[in-house]
């Protein structure tokens, strides 16, 4: 049997990645294919689903706290580690399941994943890299001034780099988000002219001027060698609008975008 497709839903705290996670099995379980949750997170409180595979189920917040005596802080980083070793058993419950696809929902402060070699190590041991992507999650409401927008960007590339595989970026709470805010914001993602303007125009006189429009042009030239990558695609989690665009974009990944055989037939959820 082939091996899935991997997801790994990345993006900062309180960018909606959980709500994200569900929202996707939701739609894949809604046309017919065969999805599997995995929960990546030891101090995940009050998930909006339940896990089909949990970490938890290892690893615990309170117990590593009171195990090696650390604080909440020092816990949280003792867990990620402590993520990696867990890898083979992980892969082994994951391949009883032989889902089409595993999603797969990172701890929610995205450098314990992203920016320490636990994550990789795991990653490595989980899914071959030919068949993983990564989702970024892109918080609108921390994109409202094209600075703070350019700063997700860059930390989206950042995490790509980190771990050479697909990444598409999906902005959340499309149902939430002012129309005229969400226009602005995916202008800036599409026509890298309207992002410039932006950057420039919204210079703080607090800072040095110069300095600020120096960093504008470095950053903006950088963007635009990433400009493949800095494409947002708005979802919604609770209507479930822009899923089959994500979806669409994981098969040109990885069907040359031909659906995968579905594994069953659809079902109410």
């Amino acid at each position: 049997m082939e091996e899935p497709v991997y997801i790994y839903v990345v993006g900062t705290a309180g960018s909606g990645k959980s709500r994200f996670t569900w929202a996707l099995k939701r739609w894949m379980y809604e046309q017919g294919h065969e999805a599997l949750v995995v929960n990546l997170d030891p101090g995940a409180e009050g998930l909006p689903y339940e896990p089909d595979v949990d970490i938890r189920d290892w690893i615990q917040l309170p117990q590593v706290m009171e195990e090696y005596e650390l604080g909440p802080n020092g816990a949280q980083i003792m867990a990620a580690d402590l993520l990696a070793l867990r890898g083979p058993e992980l892969k082994g419950i994951i391949d009883s399941f032989r889902p089409n696809y595993v999603i797969l929902d990172t701890p929610g402060q995205i450098e314990l994943f992203v920016f320490r070699e636990a994550g990789k190590i795991l990653m490595d041991f989980i899914s071959p890299a030919d068949r993983t992507l990564m989702a970024f999650v892109v918080d609108p409401f921390l994109s409202k001034t094209p600075s703070a927008f350019v700063s997700q960007l860059l930390l989206a590339s950042t995490t790509q780099f980190r771990f050479q595989v697909p990444m598409i970026n999906v902005m959340s709470k499309r149902d939430v988000l002012k129309g005229e805010d969400m226009e602005r914001i995916l202008g800036w993602a599409e026509a890298g002219d309207q992002l410039e303007d932006a950057l420039y125009s919204h210079n703080p006189t607090r800072y040095n001027p110069a300095l600020y429009n120096q960093l504008n042009t470095d950053v903006f030239r950088a963007l635009q060698t990433m400009a493949p990558y800095t494409a947002l695609t708005p979802v919604s989690s609770a209507t479930l609008e822009g899923m089959e665009d994500v979806y669409a974009r994981v098969q040109e990944l990885f069907a040359g975008g031909e659906d995968l055989e579905k594994s069953r037939t659809k079902e109410e959820f």
